[in-house]
């Protein structure tokens, strides 16, 4: 038995309630503290990067590289989550950030790029397992809070959309070596967030007898057309965001505003990412997953509009924050749809499985941001242009994929066959 199935209570529909949202309470903690070195390492990364790379191409490597971090931990968290409960999971993750900060410190005080690239494959680790927050806040619960349960820990970033651009401002000309205070700072949040993790009560899932079924396999679940447009749509999403963001920085200071501007419009984002938060799971209870999901994407599409008709400050504020509330709708939109489409024990390999193919896909439009923002163009207006047309193509997909499961999935409120057959075994978490 591990910590997290130590103090069990005994089980009935008020119990999974009250610990649901006990949970929820701890994930939001969680979210607002340790989650605020997200915001502030993207502000300053491809900026960090831009003083060590010899290629102004590589600039956004940094960030990269963060990304593909996630990628490569995803499925390997999920499994450790699955195996010896969340906490475990949230903890090493929460030690892998503090280690990218102190790799990333170590790589500007040396001058080194290669060592600010290897801090942010740990960097990556963390933002793995806080991508498992949404998932943590389903465990248990009552099929009825399960999206409220999730907008309410995406809700939580509210706070590290504050606190983490806020670090930049304080840190990044506090020492001698630009944005050395900036990494040191993530340490310390580091430090104190997995503290919080103490409090979380989420056991993993019983293992199963020899020779008992486990669910689907990973091609079966990728099959299934519901997950395939869940994973599509929560790919789009996050990899559209990503694309825009990461080049954001650098658009804003390239077009002649200050790294404090570049700050605050990656503020604004962020809290247009997860203000949003404290509705959304309302909406999808009201209107349906695929509905929030379809808004979301008609609102990343006005965002790349917004920012392909000028490069005023007021473009970039109203295009970031259009990023951030399309990102919510349908990120957590397709969160909900994947949710409802798997048992508990498919729950590590669903889960992980999407998250590689979502911080896959991210990974491959962060690279391409940099690409496009610095060398696509003859200057940063034109770079700017380039990343925001790179966005057709993606939404087209995720609309096709939204629109033909429509009219070709299940009906609304209907249970995949698997999960008809194999409910979850009572006290399942």
């Amino acid at each position: 038995m591990t910590d997290d199935t130590a103090h069990v209570p005994a089980e009935g529909p008020g119990t999974d309630l009250a610990r649901a949202r006990r949970n929820v309470a701890v994930l939001v903690l969680a979210n607002a503290v340790l989650g605020a070195q997200l915001p502030a390492i993207f502000i300053i990364g491809g900026l960090a990067g831009s003083t060590l790379a010899t290629n102004p191409c590589f600039a956004t490597l940094p960030i990269s590289l963060i990304v593909l971090g996630s990628m490569l931990s995803a499925t390997p968290m999920s499994a450790i989550m699955q195996r010896w409960g969340r906490r475990a999971g949230f903890w090493i993750g929460a030690s892998a950030g503090a280690l990218g900060g102190a790799i990333g410190a170590w790589g500007l005080m040396s001058g080194s790029f290669a060592l600010l690239l290897l801090g942010s494959l740990f960097t990556g680790t963390y933002m793995a397992t806080q991508a498992f927050y949404r998932f943590a806040a389903t465990d248990g619960a009552p099929e009825a809070f399960r999206p409220k349960a999730i907008s309410f820990v995406m809700a939580g970033g509210l706070v590290s959309a504050v606190v983490g651009p806020q670090i930049v401002k304080l840190t990044a000309e506090a020492t001698v070596v630009p944005f050395l205070g900036t990494y040191a700072a993530v340490i310390g949040l580091n430090v104190l967030g997995s503290m919080i993790f103490a409090a979380l009560d989420s056991p993993a899932p019983p293992r199963p007898a020899p020779g008992t079924a486990t669910g689907r396999s990973r091609l079966e679940l990728l099959t299934t057309p519901a997950i395939l447009v869940a994973v599509i749509c929560a790919t789009v999403a996050y990899a559209l965001m990503n694309l825009v963001m990461t080049a954001t920085p650098l658009a804003v200071v390239g077009c002649g505003y200050t790294t404090s501007d570049a700050a605050d419009v990656v503020s604004l984002h962020v809290l247009a990412m997860f203000g949003p938060a404290f509705v959304t799971g309302h909406l999808i209870a009201r209107f349906g997953a695929m509905r929030v999901v379809a808004t979301g994407l008609l609102i990343l599409a006005a965002a790349g509009g917004v920012a392909l008709s000028g490069v005023a400050l007021g473009n970039f504020y109203l295009a970031l924050i259009l990023l951030g509330v399309g990102w919510n709708f349908g990120f957590i939109g397709a969160t909900a749809m994947l949710g409802a489409q798997h048992s508990p024990e498919e729950r590590g390999r669903v889960q992980g499985l999407n998250d590689t193919i979502v911080f896959g896909v991210v990974t491959m439009a962060s690279l391409a941001s940099g690409g496009l923002m610095n060398c696509s163009g003859g200057d940063p207006v034109a770079g700017w242009s380039a990343v925001n047309l790179a966005m057709v193509p993606l939404l087209a997909l995720a609309g096709a994929a939204l629109i033909w499961l429509a009219f070709n999935g299940p009906r609304p409120g209907s249970k995949p066959e698997t999960l008809q057959k194999k409910p979850a075994p009572t006290g399942e978490i």
